[in-house]
């Protein structure tokens, strides 16, 4: 088996000529791996999806699936890929069973095989007693799982899904990630998703983060957290006292304070024992509240751009 079943080499791509979306990506997808694209609207990972998934080829810079190129082998790409996409392509005048029957035809499924699968997929994703229903009384919820069971009946190595809890209710998103690893691990498929949701891309292999069309970090969550430094201890002072402040508590911690949105925050082991010292530095009134906290992926997006996490224009 391949160390990498998704390459991506030196990918820009540019809208107008001008615009730039992705800007020089490089990174690589180990086979049976659940990878995460997270970045804020504006970051490029939809249009990096686009990509991906052979809607338009790259300005620059070549993307290999399963060794072939997504430019010049599409057809190749596409016998590996399913694709669920953010927007829902499902007829509602149709039941689940008639949506995943034409979706087959599309790709030469027909017969015995096709009513197998169609079956066995929507057993898989608990809509086996719905499926002869009109995919129009269903919730949100469920019409996921029915776009979920079209990008598997092809039986991709590969499935791409762009921002897969969209719409969903967190029961709904449970039954959507026990279905991802489950395919993963029985099936080994590869699953790519983009989101910009925090927990989602907690529960990834590895990560890549995306601002303004550029590669920030390329790791798993947990060693992206882990290079934080430690706590994360955040002050919400006045703006009259921010300065002040900022100087005092720099006094106390020995190093820079860093500002975020109007917040001095504060990277250190064994934040707890600073927190009574910074309140203590502070004359009293100064500090309108104060929190620790373990790092999160928040907290690393912060530290790579300065800003929390944001949409970006």
């Amino acid at each position: 088996m391949p160390d990498h079943i998704v390459q991506i080499d030196h990918v820009t791509h540019r809208y107008g000529g001008n615009r730039v979306a992705l800007d020089n990506l490089s990174l690589d997808v180990r086979p049976g791996e659940i990878f995460g694209f997270l970045g804020p609207n504006g970051s490029g990972k939809t249009t990096l999806f686009r990509i991906l998934s052979t809607l338009v080829p790259p300005t620059s810079g070549t993307i290999r699936i399963g060794g072939h190129d997504v430019t010049r082998d599409r057809d190749a790409v596409r016998r590996h890929i399913g694709v669920v996409f953010q927007s829902p392509s499902l007829d509602k005048q149709l039941t689940a069973e008639e949506n995943l029957r034409h979706h087959g035809h599309l790709y030469g499924l027909r017969g015995a095989e096709l009513a197998t699968r169609t079956s066995e997929l929507l057993g898989a994703l608990k809509l086996g007693d719905r499926a002869r229903e009109r995919v129009g009384t269903f919730s949100g919820g469920m019409r996921r799982r029915v776009e979920l069971a079209k990008g598997m009946l092809t039986r991709p190595r590969i499935l791409l899904l762009d921002e897969p809890s969209t719409g969903l209710d967190p029961a709904a998103r449970i039954d959507l990630w026990d279905y991802l690893t489950r395919v993963r691990a029985e099936q080994n498929v590869t699953v790519l998703l983009t989101t910009h949701l925090m927990d989602e891309a907690d529960r990834c292999d590895r990560l890549a983060i995306l601002a303004r069309g550029r590669l920030l970090a390329y790791d798993s969550p947990e060693a992206m957290k882990a290079r934080v430094g430690g706590d994360v201890i955040s002050i919400e002072v006045s703006d009259a006292s921010r300065s002040d402040a900022r100087r005092a508590i720099e006094r106390v911690v020995g190093t820079p304070v860093s500002e975020v949105d109007g917040s001095l925050r504060v990277e250190r082991h064994a934040g707890h024992e600073l927190v009574p010292r910074i309140i203590e530095a502070l004359p009293a009134g100064t500090v309108q509240s104060i929190s620790l906290s373990r790092p999160t992926l928040e907290d690393v997006f912060v530290q790579l751009t300065g800003h929390r996490f944001r949409d970006e224009g």
